[in-house]
């Protein structure tokens, strides 16, 4: 279904976000469903997309949403690695009627083409909760120049920064620092009732249920740190319990949560991210902590928790709703911008 600018930002997201009342056994129907055949969408990248959109947009739209691939922002730095958890890297909105109906489907294909198809029902309804729909208070920017060199698309949002690069960003996974989150209500239950990356925090307080007293006492710390604080710390001790202090059990949970923090992107971005893993000493030379001071309901599962590495870090914040920042490489001397 191609959107009308015409039509109301509400009409048009029903349209384009598809999250339909659908039975359980009835799959998801999304744009790029309905504007890829299976056999193209297995096939089509998410970077000969953004190739696509790029030879579409005229000089005037090139000037606003395009940049060289180092371009300094006077406020935020490198654009193209800012992260933040609501934030919006260019002026236009994916609804507006600055794009056309053709180029507003393809930033839909480019999105559905990062995601695991397994992930995309969950994330149209994290986007219907957060803002609206897909396409609403989002905005992309494109950096480099497709199909001349190196070049990155990055969608932004309430509670989402995704990158799109071709491997043409050195050293990182996911094209740089990503983020995502998710509030059905801001406060949410101790349950997270209805919030979709619950059950990552589930998973990994199953780990902490699995350590003994010493382990677990290692493990929980007093504070959360900043949330935003993802910067890497190399061959510095990280706090927590290092993984080299669990059992072969406690790491083939702990590595089957990893998979569940990974499996939302693209099978080429997974792989990505556990190579950089892979080589600065896999999760052996990683810690897991959990924080104290934002239990949700006093019930002892623990909202905040974080697992981290020299040039690895997967920082939850499960409090007042869920927040998570990413930032993952394979040299711990890359900077963070945020």
């Amino acid at each position: 279904m191609k959107p009308n600018p015409r039509l109301d930002r509400r009409t048009f997201l029903q349209g384009a976000s598809a999250v339909a009342a659908a039975t359980t056994a009835a799959p998801m129907i999304s744009p790029l469903s309905e504007s890829l055949s299976a056999a193209e969408s297995a096939t089509t990248s998410a970077e000969s997309l953004v190739g696509r959109l790029y030879s579409t947009l005229s000089q005037q739209q090139r000037n606003d949403v395009c940049f060289d691939w180092n371009h300094q922002d006077p406020k935020r730095g490198l654009l193209r690695t800012f992260v933040a958890n609501n934030w919006n890297v260019t002026r236009h909105e994916i609804v507006d009627d600055f794009y056309s109906d053709e180029q507003r489907e393809l930033i839909t294909q480019i999105f559905e083409s990062i995601v695991h198809p397994n992930w995309h029902e969950r994330y149209y309804r994290q986007l219907e909760d957060d803002a609206g729909g897909f396409g609403v208070e989002q905005s992309i920017a494109i950096f480099g120049k497709p199909n001349e060199g190196k070049f990155e698309l990055v969608l932004t949002g309430r509670h989402m920064t995704l990158r799109c690069d071709g491997n043409s960003a050195d050293h990182v996974a996911f094209g740089g620092p990503i983020f995502y989150g998710h509030a059905p209500v801001d406060s949410e239950d101790p349950k997270h009732t209805d919030n979709v990356f619950w059950s990552q925090a589930v998973a990994a307080n199953d780990l902490y249920k699995m350590l003994d007293g010493k382990q677990q006492r290692e493990a929980l710390l007093r504070r959360t740190p900043r949330e935003q604080s993802v910067a890497f710390r190399g061959k510095q001790t990280i706090p927590g319990l290092p993984v080299t202090e669990m059992s072969s059990d406690q790491k083939e949970h702990l590595q089957k949560t990893l998979g569940l923090l990974v499996e939302m992107y693209r099978e080429s971005d997974q792989q990505e991210a556990l190579n950089c893993l892979k080589t600065q000493g896999g999760l052996d030379a990683c810690s897991l902590a959990f924080y104290q001071d934002s239990d949700i309901g006093n019930d002892g599962v623990w909202d905040n928790w974080r697992l981290e590495g020299p040039s690895f870090v997967w920082h939850y914040r499960g409090k007042p709703h869920v927040h998570v920042w990413v930032n993952v490489a394979d040299d711990a001397s890359v900077k963070l911008n945020a």
